[in-house]
């Protein structure tokens, strides 16, 4: 069994504690994503886990056996770094069996799992040539594929994407998901992107400062946030917030509810352009076009900017105002502490 289990996990420096008590359970196959901003300790936690960190307090289990006095290398977790870490004087086939060889595994079983990670990663036409040779999302297939032969319980990645260019890392996407299908190992996945957590994830952990946010499905996380905080991390562009009094007297103009709501939120893509009356009003002061869709930014009076994602090759130009409209449930209220509030009725 590969599932995991970390109980009131903390991580210090020295006197500063970054990892604060973290509670989590990771189901056998699960692909989870750690997604949070720079500095939120994702990286670390995965480390923790991989061994290459100490647990300051609290209990990691991996299956029924507790890990935290266990070496890496006895885990039964491979890891995959940002950087492809692959040694340059030696062959794919080589630096994919290298720690098969270090475990002094026989030359005929190393060659077995390396033949077989090959063709599941489609590298079998590489396997002679040298990194220098290939092309980095060559290098990442070549540094999972290294993961693979290990046969290990729990695949780590730790930014593995983040080298690449951005039609590359499209394609890597879909290669990793592709082969968590296929293998169905637990897979924990570090990234800062929320579009590679939403594409990936069975669950996201949402960590800030050192705390989950919020663990749920990318489905959960977008429609049902428990707070500001992961309300505009997920979902691109980021959702609008603002004072709830500055919006209030045009809302329940239109029938639409603000409650106890000290702060309220609506997604762009769930604005609509009108061209007579609206929710809301606001002047375009930025238009970017993208192709299928334009990104307006809008200045809203007492709210600030909002964005709107506007369908279709024609959007309104800068200076012109526009109205706007909703649907109600689409409309997030949100508490003085930012914390969602929930069923929130629409005024009759």
């Amino acid at each position: 069994m590969s599932n995991l289990k970390l109980k009131t996990v903390t991580k210090s420096f020295g006197k500063a504690e970054v990892i604060h008590g973290i509670d989590l359970d990771i189901h056998d196959g699960e692909f989870i994503v750690f997604v949070g901003p720079s500095g939120c300790g994702k990286s670390t936690l995965l480390r923790m886990i991989a061994g290459l960190e100490d647990i300051t307090s609290g209990d990691l289990f991996i299956g029924e056996r507790r890990m935290n006095e266990v070496q890496a290398a006895k885990r039964g977790v491979a890891m995959v770094f940002q950087s492809y870490a692959l040694y340059p004087h030696l062959t794919v086939r080589q630096n994919m069996g290298f720690g098969l060889k270090v475990r002094k595994e026989k030359p005929d079983t190393i060659a077995r799992k390396v033949d077989d990670a090959a063709k599941t990663l489609q590298l079998e036409k590489l396997l002679d040539r040298y990194p220098r040779e290939l092309s980095g999302g060559q290098r990442q297939r070549v540094a999972i594929g290294r993961a693979i032969v290990g046969d290990p319980d729990v695949f780590l990645f730790d930014e593995p994407l983040s080298n690449l260019d951005a039609e590359l890392r499209v394609h890597m996407r879909a290669e990793i998901a592709a082969l968590h299908g296929r293998l169905g190992n637990t897979m924990i996945y570090v990234t800062h992107d929320q579009i590679e957590a939403m594409t990936l994830a069975d669950r996201i952990v949402v960590l800030r400062d050192g705390l989950i946010e919020q663990v749920g499905t990318p489905k959960e996380l977008y429609a049902h946030p428990d707070n500001v905080f992961v309300a505009q991390f997920i979902g691109s562009p980021k959702m609008n917030v603002c004072d709830a009094g500055a919006v209030a007297p045009a809302l329940e103009a239109a029938g639409v509810a603000v409650g106890d709501a000290d702060r309220i939120g609506i997604r762009p893509e769930h604005l609509r352009m009108v061209a007579d009356g609206g929710i809301l009003t606001g002047k375009v002061i930025l238009s970017e076009y993208t192709g299928g869709s334009s990104l307006l930014h809008l200045t809203v009076e007492g709210a600030g900017t909002f964005l709107v994602l506007a369908e279709g090759q024609e959007a309104p130009v800068p200076g012109v105002s526009i109205g706007l409209s909703f649907d109600p449930s689409n409309l997030h209220r949100f508490d003085k502490d930012g914390l969602t509030l929930r069923q929130q009725a629409l005024v009759d």
